[in-house]
């Protein structure tokens, strides 16, 4: 399984070099995508339901919930729900090939960006520390 955000050069990487593997769109990029191009009464409102989509604990439920998504908005945001109907099936793609425990660390890039930031700030105070010795 590879995560990664909506970008065609990675998708088209994994697809090529990494056969057979599943790749799954970011969750958190994903939502704040969808938040950024709501309408401002629409935001919160509409950013839960995503998340309800998101974190549905199967498939079929969160098919569901995005029928009830796409039926309460076409009208009102037609563009988010262009979006996210999709996108559907790229930031659902963990739903069926876990169970609920590790979805919640799968379903985001938010564990690798944090491993780099963490060799960022490390490479940041070794080169500080060198300065000040010399």
């Amino acid at each position: 399984m590879v995560i990664s955000d909506d970008h065609g050069g990675i998708v088209s990487a994994v697809q090529k070099a990494f056969q057979g593997a599943t790749w799954q769109r970011c969750q958190a990029h994903f939502l704040r995508n969808v938040h950024d191009r709501l309408p401002k009464a629409l935001k919160s409102e509409g950013t839960e339901q995503v998340k309800a989509i998101l974190y549905a604990p199967n498939l079929e439920v969160a098919r569901t919930l995005l029928n009830a998504f796409l039926k309460d908005y076409q009208d009102k945001a037609p563009k988010v729900t262009e979006l996210v109907e999709d996108a559907f099936d790229d930031v659902t793609a963990v739903l069926p090939l876990l169970p609920e425990p590790y979805r919640r660390r799968l379903r985001t890039t938010n564990g690798m960006e944090r491993l780099n930031e963490e060799f960022r700030r490390r490479e940041r105070l070794s080169v500080f520390s060198l300065t000040a010795n010399l």
